[in-house]
C-alpha cells in the first residue's frame, strides 16, 4: 500500500455543499479518488487491490481523511467497478439456470454460428455460457405477433421448481420468445420461484428481438448479479450510513440498491466515466468533437466524443454480445503495465497480458521481474523515479533495466532500443485502436481534438496524433484520474429500449408516442425514487433504423418519419459510403433519460508568467535537450513548447517537437500541432 501523502488540492466554484462527493475509479493497477467539497477538490491515487477492492478503497477513504465524515454520513460515493468486468472475463459468474421455451434450449451455445479462427476447418468448440444440465425448456411460447402458440400450464410451472431444487443454482434467467411483446409467462414463472433466487427476466433487462442477443444480457445479469450485489452490499456497509451511487455503462449513474439488480449494466463502468470527465473538460473551451484517449495500467479505452457520448448496443465483453447500451468505445489490452516478451518466433509482443497491481511493473518494487511499457518509459527516462505520484512511490530504475535487460540481450539490442522498440509497439496498437472508433466508422480523426486522460496516456498521445494527423489535443486538468473526476459530473440516469417493428413510412406516430411514454414512465419512477425532481429530468427519444432486408441498425434522433427517413439515408451513406433506394425499416425504439448536472465550474487560474523549466536533459531518441516542467506552477496562459516533459502527481506529459502547450483558463493543457 502507498503511504500517506500530500494531497493535491484545487479549489472550485459551485454552491454550498451540504455533503461531500467523493468519485472512486477502481483499475486494474490503481484505485483513484476525487473528492468535492465546499474545500475545492483533492485527488488521490493508491494501488488496487483484486481480491478485496473495498480494502482499497476504505484505505483511500483514511488517506483522505474522510473516515469520520463516512461515519457521520456526510459521504455521498460514486463509484465505477471492474468487478462485473473482470468476474465476466475470467469466467467467475455464479451457477444459473437458464429457462426457455421447448426446442430453444441451445440457443446460447449455437450463438450465431460465427467462428473465431475463419480458416481453421476443425475448431476447437467453445464452452457453452450455460451447461445443458442447467438449461429448463417450458410452455409459454408466443409467435412473433404476441399470440399464444403454446400456453404456460400449472405443470409447467411445477416441473421447473423440481428442476431447480435439483439443480440448486445461485440465480435464475428467464429468456421465452417474443416476450418484448407480451411478458405475462415471463412473470408468471418469476412469481412461481422461491424468493432465494436471484432472477433476470428478459423482458425487463433488454425486451428486443434476437432471443440470442437477448438471451445473452439476460444470462450475463443473473450469472453476474449476486457477485455484483454481494459487492456492493459489503461496500454499502462498509461505508454506512454514507450513500452509494454506480456509474453505468452508458456513463450516467445510479443508485447502488438499483445497481445491484442490473449488474449487466456495469461492464464498463469505469471507462465510460472517462468519457463524462471528458465531454466536460472539452466544454470548457467549446470543443465538443473530441477522441478520447484512456491509457491504464491494464488497458487502453478509445472513443469518439461527437457533442455527446455515442453509445451502441453491439459491444463486447470478452467472446459475448452485450446490446445493453454502452459507451461506444474500442478496448485493447495495451497499457502501462502490459508486459512484453517474445513470442515462439521470436517477434516482439507487448499485451495483452498485463503485471497489474500485484506484482506490478518492475520498476515498482514489488517483486515484478518482467519488462512492461511502464518499465521501458522509465528506461527511457520518461518518467522521473523521484516525481512518480507526487514522490510518495520512487521507481526503482535498476529494476526497470534489468527486466528490460533481459529482453534486450534475446533480441541482442542495447536497452534503450529494446525500451524504445516497446513503446514503439504499443503506439501502434493504439493507432490501430483510434483508426477503429474513426475512420472505419466514416469519421476524419482531422476534424477532431484528441483527449488523453489515465495515468500513462500523457506519455503517449503526440505520437499518436501525429500518425493520425491531428493536428489539436488536450490533456486535460485531473487527467491522471479522469474516471474518478466523471463520475462527479456524470448526471444520474437510464437507458431505455424495446423492439417496434414495422416500415417508417407505415409507423403510426399515436402508437409510438404511447410506447415512449411507457418507457418514460419506467426511468422516471426509478430516478423519482433516487430522489430526483421531475423539473430536472431531461429527455431524448431516438430510433434504431435500417433498410428493409438489413441486420443492422442505425440509431437516430426521433421526429417523424418526413424528417427522419431522409436523415438516415444521410447517416448511413455516411457511415457506409453509399444510401439505397429502398424502404426504411423501424426496429427499436429507446428512451435516454438524465437528469440536469449539477454545475460545476472551475475557477480561473491566475496569470504567472512564463513557464520556467526545472532543468533540462537528454532523452533517448530526442535530438535536443527535454526540458522538464512542474505542472502545478503553470499559470494560465503560460505556453510551453516541445521537447518538454511535464510531471504532476498523478500523471505524466511528454510533449514531441513541433507541438506547443498552452494553459488554458482553468489549467487544461491546449496542444497544437505546427504545420
Amino acid at each position: 500500500m502507498l503511504p500517506t501523502s500530500r494531497l493535491t488540492t484545487h479549489s472550485l466554484v459551485f454552491f454550498m455543499l451540504k455533503k461531500i462527493f467523493l468519485g472512486i475509479d477502481t483499475g486494474g493497477t490503481f484505485t483513484d479518488f476525487v473528492v468535492l467539497s465546499n474545500e475545492g477538490v483533492k485527488i488521490h491515487k493508491v494501488l488496487s487491490t483484486p481480491d478485496d477492492p473495498t480494502r482499497a478503497i476504505l484505505q483511500g477513504i483514511a488517506d483522505l481523511e474522510l473516515t469520520q465524515q463516512m461515519k457521520n454520513g456526510v459521504l455521498s460515493v460514486i463509484h465505477g467497478s471492474t468487478v462485473a468486468t473482470n468476474a465476466a472475463l475470467e469466467g467467475k459468474g455464479v451457477s444459473t439456470v437458464y429457462i426457455t421455451n421447448r426446442g430453444m434450449g441451445d440457443i446460447l451455445t449455437i450463438a450465431r454460428q460465427t467462428r473465431t479462427e475463419l480458416y481453421n476447418l476443425m475448431p476447437e468448440p467453445g464452452k457453452p455460457p450455460v451447461p445443458r444440465s442447467h438449461v429448463i425448456e417450458t410452455g409459454g411460447r408466443l409467435d412473433s405477433s404476441g399470440n399464444v402458440i403454446e400456453p404456460l400450464t400449472d405443470q409447467d410451472l411445477d416441473e421447473i421448481r423440481q428442476s431447480l431444487r435439483r439443480i440448486k443454482p445461485h440465480s435464475v434467467a428467464i429468456n421465452l420468445l417474443f416476450s418484448f411483446l407480451d411478458d405475462s409467462f415471463e412473470k408468471q414463472i418469476e412469481q412461481s420461484l422461491e424468493a432465494r433466487f436471484f432472477v433476470s427476466r428478459s423482458s425487463q433487462i433488454l425486451p428486443e428481438y434476437k432471443e440470442y442477443e437477448r438471451g445473452i444480457a439476460t444470462w450475463l445479469n443473473a450469472w453476474l448479479g449476486p457477485i455484483i450485489s454481494d459487492y456492493l452490499s459489503s461496500l454499502l456497509a462498509a461505508i454506512k450510513p454514507s450513500s452509494l451511487a454506480i456509474m453505468q455503462s452508458s456513463g450516467r449513474t445510479m443508485a447502488a440498491n438499483q445497481a445491484a439488480e442490473k449488474a449487466v449494466n456495469l461492464l464498463l463502468s469505469g471507462p465510460a466515466a472517462g468519457l463524462a470527465g471528458a465531454k466536460y473538460m472539452g466544454s470548457i473551451n467549446n470543443q465538443h468533437r473530441l477522441i478520447s484517449f484512456d491509457m491504464g495500467g491494464t488497458s487502453t479505452d478509445v472513443a469518439l466524443i461527437d457533442h455527446q457520448i455515442r453509445l451502441t448496443s453491439e459491444g463486447f465483453i470478452g467472446p459475448y454480445p452485450v446490446a445493453i447500451p454502452m459507451a461506444d468505445m474500442h478496448t485493447i489490452g495495451s497499457g502501462g503495465g502490459s508486459l512484453a516478451y517474445l513470442d515462439e518466433g521470436q517477434l516482439l509482443q507487448v499485451g495483452p497480458q498485463s503485471a497489474g497491481a500485484d506484482p506490478g511493473p518492475a520498476c515498482y518494487g514489488l517483486g515484478g521481474m518482467l519488462p512492461t511499457v511502464t518499465d521501458a518509459n522509465v528506461v527511457l527516462g520518461r518518467l522521473r523515479p523521484d516525481a512518480f505520484l507526487g514522490g510518495r512511490m520512487h521507481l526503482d530504475l535498476s529494476a526497470a533495466r534489468a527486466a528490460v535487460g533481459k529482453l534486450a540481450a534475446q533480441m541482442h539490442l542495447s536497452i534503450e532500443e529494446t525500451a524504445a522498440g516497446i513503446v514503439q509497439l504499443a503506439n501502434e496498437k493504439m493507432i490501430q485502436a483510434l483508426r477503429v472508433i474513426s475512420i472505419q466508422r466514416g469519421f476524419d480523426p482531422k476534424q477532431f481534438q484528441l483527449v488523453c486522460f489515465g495515468g500513462a496516456g500523457g506519455l503517449h498521445f503526440c505520437a499518436l496524433a501525429d500518425a493520425l494527423e491531428i493536428r489539436e489535443a488536450l490533456v486535460p486538468l485531473f487527467g491522471g484520474v479522469l474516471s474518478a473526476f466523471g463520475m462527479l459530473v456524470a448526471p444520474p440516469g437510464r437507458q431505455l429500449s424495446r423492439t417496434y417493428n414495422c416500415l417508417l413510412e407505415n409507423v403510426k406516430e399515436d402508437q409510438l408516442d404511447r410506447l415512449f411514454d411507457a418507457m418514460l414512465e419506467q426511468g422516471r419512477g426509478e430516478l423519482l425514487y433516487e430522489g430526483i425532481a421531475p423539473s430536472e429530468l431531461l429527455e431524448e427519444r431516438s430510433v434504431d433504423l435500417r433498410y428493409e432486408g438489413q441486420s443492422y441498425t442505425l440509431n437516430l434522433p426521433w421526429t417523424d418519419p418526413a424528417t427522419t427517413i431522409p436523415a438516415f439515408h444521410k447517416t448511413h451513406e455516411t457511415r457506409y459510403g453509399h444510401a439505397l433506394e429502398l424502404a426504411v425499416e423501424l426496429v427499436n425504439l429507446r428512451i435516454s433519460l438524465s437528469a440536469t448536472g449539477a454545475e460545476i465550474e472551475l475557477p480561473v487560474l491566475e496569470y504567472r508568467g512564463e513557464a520556467v523549466p526545472k532543468s533540462s536533459q537528454f532523452l533517448y531518441g530526442f535530438e535536443s535537450p527535454v526540458s522538464i516542467y512542474a505542472r502545478e506552477e503553470f499559470g494560465h496562459g503560460a505556453m510551453i513548447k516541445g521537447p518538454a516533459l511535464i510531471t504532476e502527481t498523478v500523471a505524466t506529459t511528454l510533449i514531441y517537437p513541433g507541438w506547443t502547450a498552452t494553459v488554458d483558463q482553468v489549467g487544461n493543457l491546449l496542444l497544437v500541432r505546427e504545420s
